[in-house]
């Protein structure tokens, strides 16, 4: 594999390539056949979603050359006499291009003075200029600039729709991988394309041959083995307070993270759910996990008397949106499995 990262390598180039925001492209495609492109575009969303890219597919797709494009980061650019410098080069015709693209990335991170001047400039912009503002935080960005801007907000990617980006870009890469491993990526992927790929880079470049395996990945990944979470979910299924809070307390001796670990066990208690609502989901299921894991979770899903239920699944969830704000990490899960295991004197 060549130096350049997965992420460059692959960003979407032109609207066809954008995968995960089809009701954001229909509407920009549609502006820009109808020659109703606005002057002000607000990008908001998640980190890794496609904000920069879908901005930079939107100035090419109006013509605006390489020349004309101007992408400006707010969290170094942030002050007034950035935004004042901005506010001339603005005044300024286009080089050979019908517009001038201006990408303001991460834009909440303007000053308030500069903020206002930007406002000047957004309220009475020159014809030849089309500004787009990316941000992470859009509670942060002062709703005079929202109201003269066509706001987009970019949803996260599934964890199903990221598995099939890291298996169609392994496999143009040269690599097999499985389901179960293609899984796993993107789960530490956390709903960003940039960090999916960032993770199935550091697979590739550690592999010894030219197929992935679950334990390369959860090697590179620093994953809980399923053997761990398992035992959890035993614990959940037998009422066994012990055996859960001794694989949680091996979980956090080994360095693993506490929301990882949730979430990985929050995922194998979904697939037993799904296997007993529904047995038509077994044979879709049954290739994102190991076949050990599968047997197991298949047996549980398939006794006639099971602690484990829809409300095993809201107790985790609940315990998940806590990690990470508890001042002790493991806390919220440690809770959890004493609740549901019914030790809570």
């Amino acid at each position: 594999m060549n130096d350049i990262t997965l992420y460059r390598k692959y960003r979407p180039k032109k609207f066809s390539d954008v995968i995960g925001q089809e009701q954001i492209v229909r509407a920009l495609k549609s502006s820009i056949e109808n020659n109703a492109v606005a002057h002000a575009y607000l990008f908001c969303g998640s980190r890794g979603t496609g904000k920069t890219s879908i901005a930079r597919i939107l100035a090419e797709s109006i013509g605006t050359s390489a020349n004309d494009m101007y992408e400006i980061d707010a969290a170094s650019n942030r002050g007034i006499d950035d935004v004042r410098l901005l506010r001339d080069s603005v005044a300024t015709l286009p080089f050979e291009s019908k517009f001038k693209v201006y990408i303001i990335d991460e834009v909440h991170m303007l000053t308030k003075e500069a903020f206002n001047a930007l406002l000047k400039t957004l309220e009475e912009p020159p014809a030849h200029v089309v500004f787009v503002l990316a941000t992470t935080e859009m509670e942060k960005i002062l709703d005079t600039i929202v109201s003269r801007c066509q706001t987009y907000v970019f949803k996260k990617p599934t964890q199903e729709l990221l598995k099939q980006l890291v298996i169609s870009v392994a496999k143009k890469e040269g690599y097999s991988i499985d389901l179960a491993s293609a899984d796993l990526i993107a789960l530490f992927g956390d709903g960003s394309f940039r960090d999916t790929l960032g993770v199935l880079q550091k697979a590739i470049t550690t592999s010894k041959d030219n197929k992935l395996t679950l334990s390369e990945v959860e090697k590179v990944t620093g994953a809980p083995k399923s053997a761990l979470i398992n035992e959890v979910v035993l614990a959940l299924n037998q009422k066994e307070a012990e055996k859960g809070l001794r694989a949680i307390r091996t979980a956090v001796e080994e360095g693993i993270d506490m929301k990882i670990f949730t979430r990985m066990l929050i995922q194998k208690i979904r697939i037993i759910l799904l296997i007993r609502s529904a047995s038509g989901f077994a044979a879709v299921i049954k290739d994102d996990v190991s076949e050990t894991d599968y047997s197991m979770l298949k047996k549980i899903a398939d006794e006639t008397v099971s602690p484990i239920n829809s409300k095993t699944i809201l107790e985790l969830l609940n315990a998940l949106d806590l990690t990470g704000k508890s001042y002790i990490d493991e806390l919220p899960l440690e809770l959890a499995v004493i609740r549901l295991t019914g030790a809570e004197k």
